[in-house]
């Protein structure tokens, strides 16, 4: 059924060979460490008007010239040896002459809920032999034979993700990974290829999982790199493979200066030995016995009556010695230490707060780390795939546009469609965290529509602030430019307040637009879909001198 394929019919980076059936060899797939891998991650050729070309940032940019990583150490070092086991493939695991697959299934092993064409590849022989295992437990794994494909296969089972259990799904989806490792070693085999585990229908988020797959891998070579040759990821979409391209050199660093900006980028936790989460609240926090002098206990008189020999030894303070405060002292109780958090935030939005005085909103409260921020986006992120937001789309508040003068995709907001007291305010922020993560991955531009727009009906500026917070400084850094048309000086001012007390990088990049002409000097107007009063607006406020619209097409022309 599988042919070997020739080195001239596989491109480089991976590809898979227009022959699904084909066996593909590692020689054929270029190693992590392989120089000629470099070429898209070049840093000297970086295009610094568009600082995602190589660290689209999974977490945060720190300003130019400021260096985060200065006397820090990196948790995950330089390892050549380690490096020269990980590949990164395109194309379904099945494909390559390794020793074992993953295959990502269900806790009943069958074919439906299985990797999509592994079964089919294999042949009718592993799905009866995966219904006499008994099923499988989640982050478990159990292996079989490969039947039709060139390797063994792996089975597991992935987790379910929601928000509320995100530790627990974490290090569940890490015990996948492991296990298939360990079982790799038990069966005596040596090289493995892992597609994703984590599926759309657990709705777990991509880029947190593929943290997860690939600092576990890299913990568990730390430890077995002499019994294992070569771990290959797989991915089956180009959304996967960027993420695991931008991910590996944090975790699997290839010279110094990786090293160096991956210590910048790495979440805060990045777990334990094994990769799992850490959770101070369940640590046991017991220090050891404290070695002191005990002095032996004083002896009774020789004289002194059998009956009172007890009351000397029950008096005798020897065993004071045990009681020794540092032995009995624990760590500050991680409840105690969150209450008093709470108590100094609640004292701080309870204290003068000018920006809560001028009407503006509560902007009070500590800012969010790089960390908090990835995680909040993370979340909103895996709630609003798993939710149907179709009532918030058919507002059209805001929606995709086409792209700028320079092709930069668009997003479109119109402000007169904002009805506060029509909305909910939490599914709008989802459906906007949902519409604005294709874009924020690359510079874009938002244009927003404030014809006819009233600011009394919405939300304050402290509301403002938590969006920014959960679109993350992806969104900051990625944020080309913000088109406002048709501003008047109430909302002028609001955006000089937010300059103030919000964020001075993000909305020092308003462009204030007096005119739809205007506006098609940076937007072509075939790029963008525009509400028949917008039209009508422009020409109210701008007495359509010199202008004329077409009523069929609403193009605006100069009157000749």
């Amino acid at each position: 059924m599988y042919q070997r394929v020739p080195t001239a019919v596989t491109t480089r980076g991976g590809s898979p060979t227009a022959n699904g059936d084909s066996v593909v060899t590692l020689d054929q797939v270029p190693r992590w460490s392989d120089a000629e891998s470099r070429s898209s991650f070049s840093y000297d050729n970086e295009d610094h008007s568009f600082t995602n070309s190589y660290f689209p940032d999974p977490l945060t940019t720190h300003p130019e010239g400021e260096s985060s990583s200065y006397g820090m150490l990196s948790r995950f070092p330089v390892d050549h040896e380690t490096n020269s086991k990980i590949y990164l493939w395109r194309g379904h695991p099945w494909n390559l002459e390794v020793d074992a697959v993953v295959n990502s299934t269900n806790e009943n092993m069958d074919e439906a809920h299985s990797s999509p064409g592994l079964h089919a590849a294999a042949g009718p022989g592993l799905a009866e032999e995966c219904m006499t295992l008994g099923g499988c437990r989640t982050g478990m794994a159990k292996v079989t034979n490969g039947y039709d494909l060139p390797a063994r296969v792996i089975h597991t089972v992935g987790p379910k993700y929601a928000v509320k259990y995100h530790t627990a799904a974490e290090n569940a989806l890490s015990h996948c990974y492991r296990s298939c490792l360990e079982l790799l070693i038990e069966n005596g085999l040596q090289s493995i290829a892992m597609g994703c585990i984590y599926t759309e229908s657990k709705n777990y988020p991509r880029e947190p999982a593929a943290h997860v797959a690939i600092r576990t891998v890299r913990r568990f070579l730390e430890k077995q790199k002499d019994n294992i040759a070569a771990v290959v990821f797989c991915t089956t979409t180009s959304t996967d493979t960027e993420i695991y391209k931008r991910l590996l050199p944090l975790y699997f660093p290839r010279d110094k200066h990786e090293e160096e900006v991956a210590i910048s980028k790495l979440p805060a936790d990045v777990g334990d030995e094994n990769g799992e989460t850490i959770i101070d609240e369940r640590k046991i926090r017991i220090k050891p016995l404290p070695k002191k002098y005990i002095p032996r206990p004083p002896q009774p008189p020789a004289d002194l009556p059998v009956s009172d020999v007890g009351l000397v030894r029950r008096n005798s303070s020897h065993l004071d010695s045990y009681l020794d405060p540092a032995f009995m002292s624990l760590i500050k109780d991680p409840d105690q230490r969150r209450k008093e958090q709470w108590e100094k935030s609640a004292q701080a939005q309870s204290g003068w707060n000018c920006a809560k005085m001028l009407g503006f909103g509560d902007l009070g409260g500590p800012p969010l780390s790089a960390a908090e921020e990835y995680s909040l986006h993370s979340r909103y992120l895996a709630k609003a795939n798993s939710l149907n937001l179709s009532e918030i789309a058919e507002m059209k508040i805001v929606y995709r546009g086409g792209v700028d003068s320079e092709g930069r995709p668009v997003m479109v907001v119109v402000g007169a469609h904002f009805l506060l007291r029509c909305l909910d305010l939490e599914r709008f922020v989802l459906h906007v965290v949902k519409e604005f993560e294709p874009l924020i991955q690359k510079p874009y531009t938002i244009v927003y529509f404030h014809s006819a727009a009233s600011l009394q009906f919405q939300p304050d500026m402290g509301w403002m602030r938590r969006l920014q917070q959960i679109l993350s400084r992806k969104h900051q850094r990625n944020l080309h430019a913000i088109y406002v048309l048709h501003p008047n000086f109430h909302l002028k001012t609001t955006i000089f307040t937010l300059q103030v007390f919000v964020d001075n990088v993000t909305w020092k990049k308003v462009v204030y637009v007096d005119r739809l002409l205007q506006l098609f000097r940076y937007v072509p107007r075939e790029q963008l879909t525009i509400p028949d009063f917008v039209f009508q607006h422009d020409l109210e406020v701008n007495g359509g001198k010199g202008l004329i619209v077409d009523p069929r097409t609403k193009y605006v022309y100069h009157r000749p």
